[in-house]
């Protein structure tokens, strides 16, 4: 990498400057480096949104969770296949056998052939080897319960997955809007900011000239302070904002652009199509749970039937023990010699399962009932949260067109106050007062519109559908 300069100069005297390539191509990836470019094309909301739902760790959890959920389907069909069991062993172990009774346990290593006349502590060597076949040809429908419970806990899943989305979405739209809200409050506040040091410039030259007292300009001072105090806790709420809305992101807060479209200007006043809250993401999720349940319960009702297994088995064993208590030669035994076969169906019923399967299926339902309460809790949490919110948005509407008449009230008193003090017939209270009557006013009227919007944000995301909003906010 060299940078050379040519023998002429530009038109304007400064010297020209050649880049090699190498040059060139270290320049281009180093603008490209994420962290070297200044900002980022400006976002508008509806692609923070999306990229919210695409970025958010949350998302990706809940999409998983759908994933697992699917492989569980999958899992529950495998009890459709017979089971094939292989087995293979070598052992060296004495022969002694006894005569008589042992229940079934997992301590002690069964044996087989003849008992022995005596203890011996002779060994010899024993092998085995086979397979078993096992398949269930019918179960009175408990394997296809069984499916129809796991592919009840993917529905489950995505209905989860998308109440998350709605979250995530309502969340990430809601910080942009705070965004623009922040930086309106700072427009307003560095105005408010520079009337209060215009005007105390004013109030010092009335002191120095002796025609106003000095506490007028200490209090003048004081009322710029307040301005500039306001003005710092404004871009401090636009850091905040803007953090908040990166986390959502993944980029940081310094590369964060964000293009506000209509969302600074009044929407225009269109009701939002009527919603089915039982399609809200939340009530879907509750109504999945409560399929996921009942899917459980049917399958409990199919678990108190024989288990039929029809079974076919090939295997071959080795010893190197006689019937007549003598043992073969040294390696006899090792490999397996004798071959069998075998085809049958066993049946087995759980006799005394029956209590636990009815304290299971009681389990279930109580959950059931659980899950219906809950589902009616948050439809009636649900339908309050949209009428509230349709109150927020009639009552930020009110507030947006009462607004610029209280903008220009306040601008008349400040300029009449101010006037009245320049003339020597008012006192800076009232200059002061009418300052931050101002101020207020204007950051009022810059966030008027912008609660509308976040009014129309809170109707969508509690009608479960932020796609109206969305599409109001591209126009």
């Amino acid at each position: 990498m060299h940078i050379e300069t040519t023998g002429h100069g530009t038109s304007d005297g400064s010297p020209r400057f050649a880049c090699s390539l190498p040059l060139l191509t270290a320049c281009a990836l180093l603008w490209s480096t994420p962290g070297f470019a200044q900002t980022q094309t400006p976002l508008t909301i509806q692609q923070a949104v999306a990229q919210a739902i695409e970025k958010y760790p949350s998302v990706s959890v809940s999409l998983e969770q759908v994933s697992a959920a699917a492989a569980g389907i999958n899992l529950a069909r495998t009890s459709y296949l017979p089971r094939a069991d292989f087995l293979t062993q070598a052992n060296r172990a004495t022969r002694n056998n006894v005569s008589g009774l042992l229940l079934p346990q997992s301590v002690i290593s069964p044996i087989s052939g003849p008992v022995l006349p005596d203890d011996r502590l002779t060994n010899v060597w024993g092998s085995a080897a086979g397979v078993l076949v096992s398949w269930e040809p019918f179960d009175f429908g408990l394997r296809k319960a069984n499916v129809e419970a796991a592919g009840m806990a993917r529905t489950r899943a995505e209905k989860a997955a998308d109440l998350t989305k709605l979250q995530v979405a309502s969340a990430a739209a809601d910080a942009f809007l705070t965004v623009l809200a922040a930086e309106q409050s700072v427009r307003a506040a560095q105005a408010g900011v520079d009337r209060a040091r215009a005007v105390y410039r004013v109030v010092d030259a009335f002191v120095n000239a002796k025609l106003r007292p000095g506490a007028e300009a200490s209090r003048m001072r004081a009322e710029v302070a307040i301005a500039e105090t306001q003005l710092i806790q404004a871009r401090q709420a636009v850091k905040v904002a803007r953090a908040a809305v990166a986390q959502f992101l993944d980029i940081p807060s310094s590369n964060l652009s964000l293009q506000p479209g209509p969302l600074l200007e009044t929407p225009p006043a269109e009701a939002f199509p009527v919603a089915d809250l039982k399609q809200h993401p939340a009530v879907q999720a509750e109504a999945a749970a409560v399929d996921e349940i009942r899917a459980r319960e049917r399958a409990l009702a199919r678990s108190y039937f024989p288990r039929f297994n029809l079974q076919g088995t090939t295997y071959a064993r080795g010893t190197g023990s006689r019937n007549d208590g003598t043992t073969g030669g040294v390696m006899a035994g090792l490999g397996p010699n004798i071959q069998n076969w075998a085809v049958g169906m066993s049946v087995t019923f759980p006799l005394f399962d029956l209590p636990s399967l009815r304290a299971r299926r009681e389990i279930e339902a109580h959950r059931e009932r659980a899950q219906v309460a809950l589902r009616s809790q948050i439809l009636r949490d649900l339908q309050a949260q949209e009428e509230k919110a349709a109150a927020t948005l009639e009552g930020a509407r009110l507030v947006a067109d009462n607004m610029p008449f209280q903008l220009e009230a306040a601008r008349a008193a400040e300029q009449q106050a101010t006037a009245r003090y320049k003339a020597g017939l008012g006192n800076i209270v009232e200059v002061a007062e009418a300052e931050r009557l101002l101020t207020q006013s204007e950051i009022d009227y810059s966030l008027a519109r912008l609660n509308i919007w976040r009014a129309m944000l809170t109707v969508s995301s509690a009608e479960g559908d932020l796609a109206p909003f969305l599409q109001k906010a591209g126009r």
